[in-house]
């Protein structure tokens, strides 16, 4: 299962948001990489991304942690990364500058992304799978205008 994680356990296990180093950098915290889901319990994306990612918990349990933070609980933490669609995901290498992805990838594009920008294999990319990805996020975006969220 995904853990729900507040800004104190991010900030004890992931990244302490108040230090930085001497080039302004936070410092990883983590033992394994990390994938966190930056979600709000209203929005349909995130409902449907949720037992996705409980899925690749399971399938990665050894190999990443995957979190999720309630952005209207941890408004903060969310303020931190600039979160201004959901879903939003971050993906945290062990060495290395995070990255966002928002939306949310069907199962395969995840588990690509999972192994190119976490755990640093070369990925043949599908480009269906891409393409399919596009005009999802197209149609969310404009059911979205249309339900003015």
């Amino acid at each position: 299962m995904v853990k729900n994680v507040t800004k104190d356990y991010f900030n004890k296990n992931v990244y302490d948001l108040n230090k930085v180093d001497d080039n302004g950098e936070l410092k990883f915290l983590g033992k394994k990489p990390v994938l966190i889901d930056f979600y709000a319990t209203w929005c349909g994306p995130c409902k449907a991304l949720e037992p996705v990612l409980d899925e690749l918990a399971t399938e990665y349990d050894d190999k990443i942690d995957i979190y999720k933070v309630n952005t209207e609980d941890e408004m903060e933490l969310a303020g931190a990364f600039g979160i201004m669609s959901l879903p939003t995901l971050l993906f945290i290498p062990t060495e290395g500058k995070p990255m966002m992805s928002p939306g949310a990838p069907p199962k395969q594009m995840l588990k690509e992304m999972i192994d190119e920008k976490l755990l640093g294999k070369e990925v043949k990319k599908d480009e269906q799978l891409d393409d399919a990805v596009s005009t999802f996020n197209e149609l969310m975006a404009k059911i979205k205008k249309v339900l003015k969220w």
